[in-house]
């Protein structure tokens, strides 16, 4: 899994790196647009660390893509059948939340993504990562706290919550299993 992991690492360096250029950003255009560091940035595209959730979702929000696309796009699909064995899986190395993009990547608008989110856990994300997002929450499995601006909802088994307008958003798991949840994900614009 540790090679699967690094590979994915350097896949996902090389293709923010990939996305930046093609927009013809410069490391520090990159860098004001998702408010983090130019050496961060460049540690993550030559793949010298491995990007957390929060880190991800300001470069995808910087990029205007979804954290899913952006690790599929890393992955390179293209095919319309996805095993579960196939299917890109990333782990936080923060917080141990383990993200399976479970659809295809074709041309479609819309993405479905699993995560678990161990107990303890809690993924923030600003608000840029959701501005050309629809997104749904369906709880699979436990309890996902989840914070949208200043509203908070409590989501049990079996729950499934429409996002609202784009705010900053934390996932949280203030339980003491871990929590499983699907993300389907339609673009707009």
């Amino acid at each position: 899994m540790s090679n699967i992991s690094d590979d994915l690492d350097r896949c996902l360096g090389e293709r923010i790196r990939v996305e930046r250029l093609s927009r013809g950003w410069s490391l520090s255009d990159l860098a004001e647009r998702a408010g983090v560091s130019r050496a961060m940035i460049h540690k993550v595209e030559r793949g010298e660390s491995s990007p957390t959730a929060a880190l991800l979702g300001r470069l995808a929000g910087a990029l205007s893509l979804s954290v899913s696309t952006l690790v599929a796009r890393a992955e390179a699909g293209g095919r319309r059948l996805l095993r579960s064995d196939e299917q890109p899986v990333w782990t936080d190395p923060a917080t141990g939340y383990r993200r399976r993009h479970v659809s295809p990547v074709v041309d479609m608008p819309l993405e479905i993504v699993e995560v678990e989110l161990p107990p303890g856990a809690e993924v923030p994300y600003g608000a840029a990562a959701f501005t050309f997002l629809r997104q749904l929450v369906w709880v699979l499995e436990g309890a996902l706290t989840f914070v949208e601006g200043e509203t908070v909802h409590r989501l049990r088994q079996g729950d499934c919550l429409a996002l609202g307008p784009p705010a900053d958003c934390c996932f949280r798991n203030e339980g003491d299993k871990p929590c499983r949840y699907a993300v389907v994900l339609t673009k707009v614009g």
